[in-house]
């Protein structure tokens, strides 16, 4: 693989993405190393799932493990271009795909506001396809919502903290915003990147925000 790669740098049409396979290339653990809880599912009735992205999954996932009402927590690919890719060819660019985060979570514990709020706060969307030190599309800000009540909640708190990010300095948002459907399949990562941080507790944490607040009326979930 080349990873100087000028693919990292823009996004790829599908006719310049890799082929990739028909099913995942590797084992993917059924079970959430932190939490206990299956990764895949079957998960509680009325689990409702976001998707994030934030640059270096190992950091972003650890963010969300950790807040009450989360169910479980995997890291993947998700929206781009090639089927069942490895975490090599997403490094290339040339999958189209950012490294993405799956949280599952309670609705009646935690809303999908205080997860954005979480999301929002936790890294700096301004970047376009970098993240601190960590550039490439694969690095790029993006939310991926499944239900209408995401999607408003995704329009308001991206509102708030960009008015927060204006009074600070700091320029426009460039987070992706789309539905899941649009974005296509979750691919599960490696096993080696299921809960990184838990398993290599020093290792590499590229996620840091920039000090704005997303200063919106919170939800409290029924």
């Amino acid at each position: 693989m080349v990873f100087g790669s000028t693919f990292k740098t823009r996004m790829i049409t599908p006719d310049e993405a890799l082929r990739g396979r028909a099913a995942t290339p590797y084992r993917v653990p059924a079970t959430h190393a932190v939490l206990g809880t299956p990764l895949k599912g079957p998960w509680p009735e009325g689990t409702q799932v976001l998707y994030v992205a934030m640059g270096c999954f190992w950091g972003a996932e650890r963010i969300f493990w950790q807040l009450p009402g989360v169910v479980t927590t995997a890291v993947g690919y998700q929206g781009g271009v090639t089927p069942n890719p490895t975490y090599e060819e997403t490094c290339t660019g040339r999958t189209g795909h950012t490294e993405t985060v799956l949280v599952a979570y309670d609705p009646a514990q935690v809303s999908a506001e205080q997860l954005l709020k979480t999301f929002w706060e936790s890294h700096d969307p301004t970047q376009g396809f970098r993240q601190g030190n960590d550039r490439g599309t694969q690095y790029r800000s993006a939310v991926y919502w499944t239900t209408d009540e995401q999607r408003q909640a995704v329009e308001r708190t991206r509102a708030a903290f960009q008015e927060s990010l204006t009074r600070t300095g700091f320029g426009a948002i460039t987070t992706e915003l789309r539905p899941a459907s649009e974005a296509g399949d979750f691919y599960y990562a490696e096993d080696y990147h299921q809960q990184y941080l838990y398993k290599v507790p020093n290792g590499y944490c590229g996620i840091d925000g920039t000090g704005a607040t997303c200063p919106i009326g919170l939800a409290t979930a029924d």
